[in-house]
């Protein structure tokens, strides 16, 4: 399975997004790249977007940007994005992607929905990935509105902090939701990676 994160210039959110579900997903054959819609060729990641995983001990010096195309978003089995209007970006560029393409929020309550109502399918993590996927079109008026993750660009540190907790928190719901004996009334386990704690580099500032 191929996971795309897609934000606007991949620098700040969707690198977040990438490195952060690699970490999680480490020991199993998902694939996980991110690109921009309007993304510059190239680029490193945003220093404010380097601090908030330096701090949970990822590295991402080595990560480059790059723009979204039609091929790329064909490649993907998921793309998580973290507005609407990228969303909408998205499946004019390549409308076959638009039966694979979710606001992050909204994908992580599809997950929690149906690991609640009985309805994640496989054994393995892509095949229970690819459930809810496969279910999206009566899972999605069954959960409540997406809410965007606003782009911090530009902005100061605790923006990056609001960013990458918000997109930590809907990874977690998500991959929690995979969990082959989910119980609704158990509180939700955390992946192996902690969720990060940047409160250190607010006070820094």
């Amino acid at each position: 399975m191929h996971i795309m994160f897609v934000c606007t210039g991949n620098i700040c959110r969707s690198p977040m997004g990438e490195l952060l579900l690699s970490r999680y997903l480490a020991n199993t054959t998902v694939q996980v790249t991110s690109a921009g819609t309007r993304g510059l060729h190239m680029h490193q990641i945003d220093p404010s977007s380097a601090r908030m995983l330096d701090s949970v001990g990822i590295d991402s010096s080595g990560f480059r940007s790059r723009r979204l195309t039609r091929e790329m978003a064909e490649s993907a089995d998921l793309i998580l994005c973290f507005e609407a209007a990228q969303r909408n970006q998205i499946v004019t560029l390549a409308p076959t992607a638009v039966r694979y393409t979710f606001q992050l929020n909204d994908f992580a309550n599809m997950c929690e929905y149906a690991a609640r109502n009985g309805l994640v399918r496989g054994l393995t993590i892509q095949d229970r990935l690819q459930s809810v996927i496969d279910a999206s079109s009566y899972i999605r008026p069954l959960v409540e509105a997406p809410k965007d993750i606003a782009d911090p660009i530009g902005r100061d540190i605790s923006a990056f902090r609001q960013a990458a907790e918000e997109t930590n928190r809907a990874l977690r719901t998500m991959l929690a939701s995979m969990r082959k004996h989910y119980r609704v009334e158990a509180a939700p386990e955390r992946p192996q990676l902690a969720r990060p704690d940047f409160d250190s580099l607010i006070s820094a500032n």
